[in-house]
C-alpha cells in the first residue's frame, strides 16, 4: 500500500493519480516515461482533454516536521512528511553572528555605540520560521503542478469551546472551565514527550505529578507539573524531589531545568500560522481550515495511530477516510549548501578558499546517482547522494554508509539536487 503516482498529460497538465500497477503497465507498454523521481511522478505520451478530478490538499503544519496529505473523495491516496531544518538555521546565524562580534571587537574595541536605526518591515518572521513557510509553500505549488489540487486545507485555529458554551465567561473562569485538565494534560505530554520524566516509561498511562508536593507548599502551576507513571507516582508520594532523587542526579537537573522550559514548539506554530495561511492564499485556491482539537478527535474516532501525515488527513471535516497508502515519502530540508567565502577555524580566521565551481563532470554535490562498479576494488552497486570533486573522483553517501573513491563514469543521475533528502 504505497503512494498513487502522479501523472502528467503530453503537455504537462496534471491528470488524476494512478495506481503503482497501472504506472507499471504504462511504463512497459512505452505508453508513458518517468518525469520525475520524487515525487514519482509519469507523463504520458498523449494529450488528454478531460477535466481530471479536483483532489484535496491537507496540510498539518509541525514545529519540526509538517504532514501533507493527499485526499480524493475521502480516500487517502498521497502522503508526505517535510522535516523542516530551522535549529540549522539557528545554529548557523549563531554561529555567524559570534564570529561577527568576535571579529569586530578585535577590530574596533572603543567604538562608541551607534542609534540603532534598522527596522524591519511589517510580518517580518526570523529566519528560522520563514523556513518553514516557504518550505511548505514550495511543496505546495510544486504538488500542484504534478497533481489537479483543488482546495486546500489547513490546521490552523482552536475553538474556544467554552466561550461557545458560555459567551459571558471571563477572567480566571477560563483557568476553571470544563477543558482545563484536558489542556494541561495535552500541554504536558507534549512537554515531556509522552513519557515518564522519573523512568522514561512510554506507551503506559500517565498521571500529572506534582514536582514540589502541594503538602510543601507546592502549587498547581504548570511549571511546577510533571507527568509520571503510576509506579513511580505512587513511590514518590510527597517526597520532595531532591529527597527522591538524591542518587540520580543527572535525572533530577534534567527534570528541574525542563519544568522551566517553555513550549518552545507551539510558540513556534503560532508565530508562523497565520504567514502560512496568507502565503497559502497566493495560491490562488480555496484555502480553509481546522482546528488541532477537531484534528484529534477526527483522528481518535476513526481509530488512526497518531503520525504526522494521518493528522494532515485529519485536518477539517472528515466524515470517513479511507487510507490506500500506507508508506509516507519522507522529505528532510537539506538547504543548497553554503556561500561562504573561506573556510575559517574556530577563531574566525580563513584557513582555506572555497571554489565557485560547485558541477564536476556533470555533477552536483547532493545528486542522487546510481553506480554500478565493474572493476578495481569497489567491485559493486551504490545508490545515494553524491559529494562531487574536481578530480572526477566522487564518494557515494549509501544507506550503509559513505563510500570513497567512485569514478564519475560510473555514475548515472536518478534525481538532480533540489535542498531536500528523500527517503521511505
Amino acid at each position: 500500500m504505497s503512494n498513487q503516482i502522479l501523472v502528467l498529460d503530453t503537455n504537462r497538465k496534471p491528470l488524476t493519480p494512478c495506481t503503482p500497477g497501472m504506472a507499471r503497465s504504462l511504463l512497459k507498454a512505452r505508453k508513458a516515461t518517468v518525469f520525475r523521481r520524487y515525487p514519482f511522478t509519469i507523463i504520458i505520451t498523449k494529450e488528454v482533454q478531460n477535466t481530471p478530478q479536483c483532489l484535496t490538499l491537507k496540510l498539518d503544519p509541525g514545529s519540526k516536521v509538517t504532514g501533507i496529505a493527499l485526499l480524493k473523495n475521502d480516500k487517502l491516496i498521497w502522503a508526505a512528511e517535510l522535516t523542516h531544518r530551522g535549529s540549522a538555521i539557528k545554529h548557523a546565524l549563531l554561529s555567524r553572528r559570534q564570529l561577527r562580534r568576535a571579529r569586530r571587537n578585535r577590530k574596533t574595541r572603543y567604538r562608541k555605540a551607534r542609534f540603532l536605526n534598522r527596522t524591519r518591515h511589517e510580518g517580518w518572521l526570523a529566519p528560522s520560521l520563514q523556513h518553514r513557510v516557504d518550505t511548505i509553500q514550495t511543496w505546495v505549488n510544486r504538488i500542484s503542478r504534478y497533481a489537479p489540487v483543488g482546495s486546500l486545507v489547513q490546521e490552523l485555529v482552536r475553538f474556544d469551546l467554552q466561550l461557545m458554551q458560555n459567551p459571558e465567561i471571563s477572567g480566571v473562569e477560563y483557568q476553571q472551565g470544563e477543558l482545563q485538565g484536558y489542556e494541561v494534560k495535552e500541554y504536558l505530554l507534549n512537554k515531556f514527550n509522552r513519557q515518564c520524566v522519573y523512568c522514561g516509561a512510554k506507551d503506559t498511562k500517565l498521571e500529572v505529578e506534582h514536582i514540589h508536593p502541594r503538602s510543601k507548599g507546592g502549587s498547581d502551576r504548570v511549571s511546577n507539573l510533571a507527568l509520571a507513571c503510576h509506579p513511580c507516582n505512587q513511590w514518590k508520594g510527597n517526597q520532595d524531589i531532591k529527597d527522591f532523587l538524591s542518587g540520580k542526579v543527572d535525572i533530577l537537573k534534567r527534570v528541574l531545568a525542563q519544568s522551566k522550559v517553555p513550549l518552545k514548539d507551539a510558540a513556534v506554530v503560532n508565530a508562523t500560522r497565520w504567514a502560512l495561511f496568507n502565503a497559502l492564499r497566493t495560491t490562488g485556491l480555496p484555502v480553509s481550515t481546522g482546528s488541532g482539537g477537531k484534528t484529534k478527535f477526527n483522528r481518535t474516532r476513526l481509530g488512526l495511530p497518531k503520525t504526522h501525515w494521518l493528522d494532515a488527513a485529519c485536518v477539517g471535516d472528515t466524515p470517513t477516510l479511507e487510507v490506500l497508502t500506507l508508506q509516507p515519502l519522507l522529505i528532510k530540508s537539506a538547504g543548497h549548501g553554503t556561500r561562504q567565502m573561506c573556510g575559517t577555524n574556530k577563531f574566525g580566521f580563513p584557513i582555506r578558499h572555497r571554489t565557485r565551481v560547485q558541477i564536476h563532470k556533470g555533477f552536483q554535490t547532493g545528486d542522487l546517482v546510481k553506480a554500478t562498479v565493474t572493476s578495481g576494488k569497489k567491485i559493486g552497486f551504490y545508490v545515494g547522494r553524491v559529494l562531487c570533486r574536481a578530480t572526477g573522483s566522487f564518494d557515494i553517501a549509501t544507506v550503509t554508509g559513505r563510500v570513497t573513491g567512485i569514478s564519475h563514469k560510473y555514475c548515472t543521475p536518478i534525481h538532480k539536487k533540489d535542498g531536500y533528502n528523500y527517503s521511505y
